[in-house]
């Protein structure tokens, strides 16, 4: 896959650009060591990292968040994104009912939802009695999981027409 074509690469900015090719280099790499790693999410951080930047701007763009929320250090996307919040947070702080109604659905809420569980959260996390550690081919999952949703919301926001 060359994301270098997707419709979304020059929305990005340089810095998301360059933690997605990371994870490209490794998913395309670490299967040539030698060495067998217990956990390959390392090659999924990079490309979580720049899902969370993509969210974070996309949010902006579309006028979800204000400019406190996008350059400020407290803004959580998981908070934010998560169907389950309490409503009265959920109305002041929350972009998963913004999303469903701008997109006419919950398919696209839900999908980036999924992801940021999925992609970013589980495997950033460490939990007692949890085996969070995913494999190679896992991490090559997670990846396409993390592209598929920057596809599925770029293409569903319209963000270039926004």
């Amino acid at each position: 896959m060359d994301i270098k074509t997707k419709p979304w690469w020059s929305y990005l900015e340089e810095d998301l650009q360059e933690l997605l090719n990371q994870s490209m280099k490794l998913l395309t790499r670490v299967p040539e060591w030698k060495d067998k790693y217990h956990d390959y999410a390392f090659m999924v951080f990079p490309a979580a990292k720049a899902y969370e930047g993509f969210l974070k701007k996309l949010f902006y763009d579309l006028g979800f968040i204000g400019e406190d929320e996008y350059f400020g250090k407290r803004f959580r996307i998981g908070r934010a994104l998560n169907p389950s919040l309490e409503e009265g947070i959920r109305e002041k702080e929350g972009v998963y009912d913004k999303l469903v109604n701008f997109c006419h659905g919950k398919e696209l809420a839900d999908q980036l939802w999924d992801t940021w569980k999925q992609s970013r959260n589980l495997i950033f996390h460490w939990f007692p009695g949890e085996r969070n550690a995913i494999g190679l081919a896992e991490a090559e999952d997670r990846f396409d999981k993390i592209v598929n949703a920057i596809d599925s919301a770029f293409e569903g926001c319209k963000v270039g027409l926004v």
